[in-house]
């Protein structure tokens, strides 16, 4: 298999880049095509040792900064490192393209060079959210502040099949982010998306209010890209003033000291339990080609995890699987 990486994506620079491509390369066995500034990849790579590695160079001159706006940056930088790599996805001479970088460079440059999966109206963002169970996957983040219930029944097949092929979770239970448990609460849009979705082929279990989604009480949970980028956010922020007050309530007496360092093991491995490096990133669903977008911040083993989970993403087809699905959404896609 054959799977590009953007090697100038990210917060941190190519360097861990580099690193992951050379331990993804090694460990998994795939080509790892490293897409970007070559004068910059080739110095780093020579310092790994590559013996009996595939991982050629393809040069891109330009880089999506993070901060830059990706509509203009996509129309302005032709010569991109995400421009390039997804140019060789979409001729066939690559199977999968990863990236940590600009969220919505990647989003808009799948769009103009894949185009969508044909029948689908809207291209989702997902992401991997730990819960008391282990992981579900939301969508749409941020993609599509603004939706119509079509859009909800799509995200909804694609992120059930993505978490039966790729996350190997059998009949994945599906809901549908609402403020109440009753298929008459929610917004218009919400109340007509659960109509659909009861006929839909997947297997939906109602709404889910806020308190439900770390609870684990569904595999996939659906919802407009605005309250999905709300969920994540708020998610993201809540999470770190835990980590702060309570770094700050054990630091600041003597007997917070001493209990800090007996649950010291146990606070790790909660840690762990929500660490993002674990899943790597997560696919954009609904484009005509695997793009799996991780997060800015990303170290070498989040991105070798990215690049994993993008095999796995092209393995089990999981384009080709929603392709299908949608002749059972007859009513859906028109």
């Amino acid at each position: 298999m054959k799977i590009v990486l953007d090697a100038m994506g990210g917060d941190i620079g190519p360097a861990v880049n580099v690193e992951a491509a050379v331990n993804a390369a090694r460990q998994y066995g795939h080509e790892i095509v490293l897409v970007g500034k070559q004068e910059q990849i080739r110095p780093l790579l020579v310092q790994h040792q590559t013996a009996g590695l595939t991982l050629p160079i393809v040069h891109a001159s330009e880089v999506i900064e993070m901060d830059e706006h990706p509509a203009a940056a996509v129309k302005s930088k032709k010569d991109s490192s995400m421009a390039v790599g997804m140019e060789l996805v979409k001729r066939g001479d690559a199977d999968a393209f990863v990236t940590m970088g600009n969220t919505g460079g990647a989003f808009a440059t799948a769009l103009f060079k894949l185009g969508r999966i044909s029948g689908i109206q809207r291209a989702a963002l997902s992401t991997a959210y730990p819960t008391i169970k282990g992981w579900s996957l939301i969508l749409d983040i941020g993609a599509n502040a603004d939706c119509k219930p079509e859009y909800l029944a799509q995200f909804a097949l694609m992120g059930s099949i993505y978490a039966e092929r790729a996350l190997n979770v059998r009949k994945p239970k599906v809901a549908l982010v609402s403020n109440g448990e009753e298929e008459t609460k929610g917004s218009q849009l919400v109340q007509e998306a659960h109509q659909l979705l009861k006929k839909a082929p997947i297997n939906f279990i109602g709404n889910a209010e806020g308190k439900d989604i770390p609870a684990g009480m569904a595999d996939v949970y659906v919802t407009d890209g605005f309250t999905g980028n709300v969920i994540i956010k708020l998610s993201e922020g809540l999470g770190g003033m835990i980590k702060q007050m309570l770094r700050e309530e054990i630091t600041r007496t003597t007997p917070g000291k001493l209990g800090g360092l007996l649950i010291r093991d146990a606070v790790k491995r909660m840690s762990k339990r929500t660490d993002y490096e674990e899943i790597g990133g997560a696919p954009l669903l609904g484009v005509d080609g695997v793009v799996i977008i991780g997060h800015g911040r990303s170290n070498a083993r989040a991105i070798q995890n990215a690049i994993r989970v993008a095999a796995q993403t092209v393995e089990k087809g999981v384009v080709e699987a929603i392709e299908r699905g949608l002749e059972a959404l007859p009513q859906i896609s028109k």
